[in-house]
């Protein structure tokens, strides 16, 4: 009997951590009646698949992948963790996103809009970093132009989640996502995160 290639035995544990919280997630969102989560959660399984065919063709490391799960269970606990009426919210529904961590200055939301593009970001650098690899096999050096280049595809991905945002709002009542202004912050704190893992790809603490 055939044994599994140890990438794949590693990836067991990252699987049952990602599965358990997504059927936690379909669970309260059926339990709640929560339609705009279930739209996010078919999103996710969309993403993942898109992951796991990017990792196929362009394995990426442990850290990235963890780092991606994690950013999913942040996004999943933001929309559907209770919060009580009384806590500093944003007028929005009471769930994590709504919470302001530093009132006027920073939600839960942005944090977490930050967070997943400085990962993107980093993922977009391997991906050019690899395919540079593979074309000259010279050692490839994170210079301004690469990081511009890596940063902007965060960027990107980071409009690409404000439009599925958008589709979500046209097609679903009563959402969470915000106004122009929410818009705005979210790709200011998508901005941030993308420039925060520049700096640490430059100063080659993610390489």
């Amino acid at each position: 009997m055939s044994q599994p290639a140890p990438s794949a035995v590693r990836l067991v544990p990252l699987a049952a951590f990602t599965g358990g919280y997504l059927l936690v997630a379909v669970a309260a969102s059926w339990r709640f009646g929560n339609k705009e989560f279930l739209f996010y959660i078919i999103t996710m399984l969309l993403l993942i698949a898109a992951v796991m065919m990017i990792h196929r063709r362009m394995p990426l490391r442990g850290a990235q992948l963890w780092c991606l799960s994690l950013w999913g269970l942040a996004h999943m606990a933001g929309g559907l963790w209770p919060l009580a009426e009384t806590a500093n919210i944003d007028g929005g529904q009471p769930v994590l996103y709504s919470l302001w961590l530093l009132p006027g200055m920073l939600k839960y939301d942005q944090l977490v809009h930050a967070y997943g593009f400085a990962i993107t970001t980093w993922i977009c650098w391997h991906g050019l970093r690899q395919h540079l690899l593979e074309r000259g096999g010279s050692p490839v050096l994170p210079t301004l132009g690469l990081l511009t280049l890596a940063a902007s595809g965060g960027m990107g991905f980071g409009a690409l989640n404000e439009v599925i945002e958008f589709i979500a709002v046209l097609t679903i009542p009563n959402t969470n996502v915000g106004g122009y202004e929410n818009t705005g912050w979210d790709l200011v704190f998508n901005l941030l995160g993308c420039l925060i893992a520049t700096v640490m790809i430059r100063l080659r603490w993610w390489t």
